[in-house]
């Protein structure tokens, strides 16, 4: 990444969990070992309450949303939204916007990159950055997007194979900050159980948007089956000791990505323990 994609500080790796679990406890937890970034899933852009609870009680930390949807929040409250947490905690928070999911947000999402661009527009007149913000992109119409009008691209879902072929879209300069699940497990059993759970939703709503990403990452609809194929677990999810889980997303890095949210598929009361295990497998200290 290019020392101005974006000022923000992200390190080599952050975590990423749900906004609504948010707690003062996880975001210095996190802080502690190590992460450079805390990633919120399922943002309320109007609000952004898990954002200011992260970046009130660290002193380092950086915070990026993953994502707002534009669907459910409207630009220019985003925008002010953003603007607050900047006032709080100046050059700590990154906005990561998306478009979601059709089978969500019904008919209207038909044309998310148009939807994308007239979003942005209006974070434009607001007075939000292009290097401060981030968008979700799976495909390549997107992945350009981003790196025309924004610091870069947040993926979801997806493995260091992705992340490659995202690269070379993207270009040398932009951010890449693709999401991986991690889950620590004792056995092959309790990983693949993980896993499953990881991806349950996507499969069983058939979300298209992941199941045509995976197509194109080579799996064929019969990976999608029965909870998930082993080939596809191990692919999405990286499982097992810390070791293997560290080893596993390095990959991302060397693949072309920046900086690696790790998502952990596990309790949030088990978050600031299970992601200290990594942490130290991955030499954050």
């Amino acid at each position: 990444m290019s020392d101005v994609a974006t000022p923000v500080p992200l390190g080599s790796y952050g975590v990423w969990i749900r906004e609504r679990l948010v707690t003062e406890a996880i975001a210095r937890g996190l802080e502690e070992q190590g992460y450079g970034a805390l990633w919120l899933g399922a943002a309320d852009g109007e609000v952004l309450e898990g954002a200011r609870i992260a970046l009130g009680t660290t002193r380092t930390l950086s915070v990026a949303t993953g994502i707002v949807n534009i669907w459910t929040s409207e630009a220019r409250a985003t925008a002010a939204s953003y603007h607050r947490l900047e006032e709080l905690a100046p050059g700590r928070f990154l906005l990561g916007i998306g478009a979601g999911h059709r089978e969500a947000n019904g008919p209207q999402a038909i044309k998310p990159l148009q939807a994308m661009s007239d979003y942005l527009d209006v974070l434009d007149h607001e007075g939000v950055p292009a290097d401060r913000r981030v968008l979700a992109a799976l495909g390549p119409r997107m992945l350009r997007l981003s790196a025309e009008r924004a610091a870069g691209a947040h993926p979801y879902l997806v493995n260091p194979d992705y992340t490659r072929s995202a690269r070379a879209t993207l270009g040398e300069r932009p951010l890449l900050a693709p999401e991986h699940k991690v889950a620590l497990a004792a056995d092959r059993e309790e990983g693949l159980s993980r896993a499953r759970e990881g991806l349950d939703i996507y499969l069983r709503m058939g979300m298209q948007n992941y199941l045509d990403n995976f197509r194109r990452l080579g799996f064929e609809d019969r990976d999608f089956e029965g909870g998930g194929s082993e080939r596809l677990l191990d692919a999405m999810v990286a499982q097992g000791a810390p070791a293997a889980i560290a080893a596993e997303v390095r990959r991302h890095l060397d693949a072309g990505a920046d900086h690696v949210p790790l998502h952990p598929v596990h309790d949030a009361a088990d978050v600031v323990e299970v992601m200290a295990r990594i942490a130290t497998a991955l030499e954050l200290r």
